[in-house]
């Protein structure tokens, strides 16, 4: 009972749209309705500015990272990298907005930082050259997803492997629409770097 209770909230806390609060409570604005109607960071980086995109990017983790570390506060033998993945699935299919919300990318990195902080530090580092290198946020996500896969085969921890090579796959899906735009080059690229 205390396992089905724990993948619900895992579930419930990735499903809280901080895009959608953030943008409404603190700009009166939807941003589901502007730049590419995305409830994730980057759009609400591009839609309302750096500090609400900050505000939006490390809540999207942190929920990731407080839905992993629900079995050991409740004291159960659940994996935490199962648990975080009913996170990211509520952060990409959330209840509490008609199921369409980001493209998982900072939840799932919330998740992999509780279990594996290291790796999450040296994918961000590799997130931010590719996005030097290249100026697209969606591509520097994916690469990173690809990196973690790479990083994760070196330690051998099989369980991990399979998670974020899952994640990635994931990832990459939900970038579908992005990576037609960059062979088109068509995609945005950040102006700030």
């Amino acid at each position: 009972m205390i396992e089905a209770f724990i993948f619900i909230l895992a579930y419930l806390l990735g499903s809280i749209p901080f895009g959608l609060i953030v943008g409404k409570i603190g700009y009166g604005v939807d941003i589901r309705e502007h730049g590419s109607g995305n409830l994730g960071g980057t759009n609400t980086f591009r839609t309302l500015g750096v500090k609400a995109g900050l505000i939006v990017t490390i809540s999207d983790i942190l929920k990731g990272t407080l839905a992993a570390s629900l079995p050991l506060l409740f004291n159960s033998d659940l994996n935490p990298l199962l648990v975080g993945v009913f996170a990211v699935i509520g952060h990409t299919y959330p209840i509490f907005a008609k199921f369409k919300g980001g493209k998982a990318v900072a939840t799932s990195a919330g998740l992999l930082l509780f279990v594996q902080p290291l790796m999450v530090i040296t994918m961000i580092a590799f997130f931010f050259l590719v996005l030097y290198l290249t100026k697209y946020v969606s591509l520097s996500s994916m690469l990173a997803g690809l990196y973690g896969i790479i990083y994760s085969i070196f330690i051998g921890d099989i369980g991990l492997i399979i998670v974020i090579s899952l994640l990635t796959a994931f990832v990459i899906y939900r970038h579908r629409a992005n990576i037609k735009r960059i062979i088109d080059k068509t995609e945005p690229k950040v102006k700030w770097l």
